[in-house]
């Protein structure tokens, strides 16, 4: 018997509710991904179409930075040219969006905690990277990662999971999706990462001149702090090359 659909379950009718809204913006805003249909919410689960397909290889990188640029480009345009990283924005029933940076320093503090940070310094180096890096026009974060990604046999592509969305800069969806390409298939060479960039800024850069601009620095602050924020992961959920290397100013931190 042919699977048409797959239910996935929640621990609360919060993170149900919160998964919902997050598939009902990126339809609205983010029309470049395309989603698989949500059929149904219960209390405490979703519903999709079931999608057969392949999760994301590092062949995939230039196609999937062009999508992410294009619908960071199209949110952007669509409802976040007037948020700041810095403040607050919500969605059309009230629920706020995630923010950028007070989700990932309680992320860096705990990961001090659990032991993946050496010590308070290296926290505050991270910290302070961190805050470095909310600037600029805002994009979204959805987790990209290869798992999150879905190749049909015809070549369409699907997107995957809405549990987490939040505000973040522009730059910052790709540096995640290029840092667990690493962490699931090995390293990837300076040209590819270079043209994937570029790729993503040409996207991004369509909807308006102000939003293709990350250069490689930037990249590399973004990929410096995925190091971290991904580093309980290693092992798991298919990342059996470890966490991916930071640029040598900040390998004492990691």
């Amino acid at each position: 018997m042919r699977t048409t659909h797959f239910t996935k379950t929640y621990a609360t009718s919060e993170t149900t509710a919160a998964a919902a809204r997050h598939h009902t913006w990126l339809a609205a805003h983010a029309q470049p991904l395309r989603q698989p249909a949500l059929t149904a919410i219960g209390p405490k689960s979703l519903t999709f179409e079931w999608i057969d397909g392949r999760h994301a290889e590092p062949g995939d990188l230039p196609r999937l930075a062009g999508l992410l640029g294009d619908a960071h480009g199209i949110a952007w345009t669509s409802d976040l040219r007037s948020v700041s990283l810095n403040g607050s924005h919500t969605f059309r029933d009230g629920t706020p969006f995630g923010d950028y940076l007070p989700v990932r320093e309680v992320a860096l503090r705990r990961r001090l905690e659990q032991g993946h940070l050496p010590d308070r310094i290296a926290l505050h180096a991270m910290l302070t990277l961190l805050e470095k890096t909310a600037e600029g026009p805002a994009a979204f974060y959805k987790d990209s990662n290869p798992r999150n990604f879905l190749f049909t046999e015809d070549g369409t592509l699907f997107t995957l999971d809405t549990d987490d969305l939040t505000l973040a800069p522009f730059g910052y969806d790709l540096a995640k999706l290029i840092a667990t390409l690493v962490m699931t298939y090995g390293p990837i060479g300076a040209p590819a990462i270079d043209e994937a960039l570029s790729t993503y800024n040409e996207a991004a850069d369509r909807h308006d001149s102000r939003l293709g601009t990350t250069d490689r620095e930037r990249l590399d602050d973004f990929l410096a702090l995925h190091c971290v924020l991904t580093a309980p992961y290693a092992g798991r959920n298919g990342y059996r090359f470890g966490r991916p290397v930071p640029r040598p100013r900040l390998q004492g931190l990691a």
